[in-house]
């Protein structure tokens, strides 16, 4: 199995939303902001090359929105994902399982882009199998009013159009090496993919922990839906993940692409901090 860093785009959001109830004094001693207390985030994908399957987990904004909707985000090295697949030697036409932790615009955008008349949408990955909770979909098709900006129709009903949608209704290994935990704090039926490799179990963080920074309990985002929860999905997980050496892999944080944990007197901190491509090839 081989794993790779796509790195497609970073953008920029409010500070205040991304740490929620924690003070800008507090936050952002950690994470810089500018002068519109704006902090610049990585989107990043995980490609899973396994030979036989070529999965990639989210896919980025795309390029289907017009100019007033991507100019709230400040893109900035923005590759796309095609050209961040490039750079690892694939091509849209390879993937064989596109799997989406939740159906935000910024993880499942690019999987659904425009037709080339300009007429139409069309999937980005043609031969691939589109994987989503059940309930993360069933909650997009449905929105509550909180969430409802964040599901485009247009990333979505290609999806379920097309055929080539499977939806996931529990925990489960999806194929060897790989599985699915379903947690509800962000959104309902967010995906977490756990890849072992050799001995080493990667964590794909998500929206779960969009950085190192959210690791200590309090710093939860103003988007998730069900912080309460976020915040005893967080506590169990962490227990879990360093008493189990798992590394987490970050999809957001700009500085620190992957992270051991240990324990101490404040609770369970980031350890190491290193790149996907040192874990395995140092």
């Amino acid at each position: 199995m081989k794993l790779y860093s796509a790195n497609i785009t970073n953008f920029k959001i409010d500070g205040g939303a991304m740490f929620g109830v924690v003070p800008k004094v507090l936050w952002e001693k950690k994470y810089p902001a500018d002068e519109n207390n704006l902090c610049n985030w990585a989107l990043r994908s995980l490609l899973i090359d396994s030979g036989e399957r070529k999965v990639l987990i989210d896919n980025g904004f795309g390029n289907k929105q017009d100019e007033k909707f991507m100019s709230r985000f400040h893109l900035n090295e923005n590759k796309g994902i095609e050209k961040a697949l490039e750079e690892h030697g694939y091509k849209t036409t390879d993937i064989t399982d596109m799997l989406i932790t939740h159906l935000h615009y910024d993880h499942c955008g690019g999987g659904v882009r425009t037709k080339d008349q300009g007429e139409g949408y069309e999937l980005t990955f043609p031969n691939a199998t589109y994987l989503v909770s059940k309930s993360q979909w069933e909650n997009a098709m449905n929105p509550n009013s909180r969430e409802k900006d964040a599901f485009l129709r247009e990333n979505l009903i290609p999806m379920e159009e097309s055929g080539q949608m499977r939806l996931i209704e529990k925990d489960t290994e999806l194929f060897p090496g790989l599985s699915v935990r379903l947690f509800n704090g962000h959104t309902p039926g967010q995906l977490i993919p756990f890849i072992r490799k050799e001995d080493t179990t990667i964590v794909f963080a998500a929206d779960l922990f969009p950085s190192t920074v959210h690791i200590p309990l309090p710093y939860i985002m103003s988007y998730d839906i069900a912080p309460t929860k976020t915040l005893s999905e967080k506590e169990n997980f962490l227990e879990e993940a360093v008493n189990n050496d798992y590394i987490l892999f970050f999809q957001h944080d700009l500085y620190h692409e992957c992270c051991t944990l240990h324990k101490t007197p404040g609770g369970i901190r980031a350890n190491d901090t290193f790149k996907l491509n040192d874990l395995f090839h140092s």
